[in-house]
């Protein structure tokens, strides 16, 4: 069984390469659950409905000019745009592949968190705003 150890992320929003000041991303495909529950069950019961993603990423935090903030910030509430997601910085290919959606931006924290002599990470949500596709193809 292949392992990785994630070093090497590639993320880029709305066209702009972060991929340098991400320090973790994570990637949640799912269902909108449809409660289907009827007189009579004793469980509840539920059918998968339409598909759905969102990413989570933590940025190391950077005002400059293109770079974290000046991407993220005009993006909350802002139409729908492009992410671009892989595990590691390189073709991608069956073991490395290309995560492409269509997503708005949900929650961006721009100061972060931490105490005084810590970095400062930045968090943001993206939720779907249409397809994610997978592609394996160099």
């Amino acid at each position: 069984m292949a392992q990785l150890v994630m070093t090497n992320a590639f993320v880029t929003v709305n066209g702009v390469d972060l991929s340098d000041h991400v320090k973790s991303v994570t990637l949640d495909l799912g269902f909108t659950m449809l409660n289907d529950t009827v007189m009579g069950d004793t469980f509840e019961s539920n059918v998968a409905g339409i598909q759905t993603w969102s990413a989570s990423i933590d940025f190391v935090q950077d005002w400059a000019s293109s770079k974290v903030d000046q991407t993220l910030f005009p993006l909350l509430g802002a139409a729908a745009f492009t992410i671009v997601m892989q595990p590691v910085n390189t073709t991608e290919a069956a073991t490395n592949p290309k995560y492409t959606g269509s997503a708005v931006l949900s929650s961006y924290n721009p100061l972060g968190s931490g105490s005084h002599g810590d970095l400062v990470i930045t968090s943001a949500k993206f939720a779907c705003a249409g397809a994610l596709t997978k592609d394996i193809t160099p």
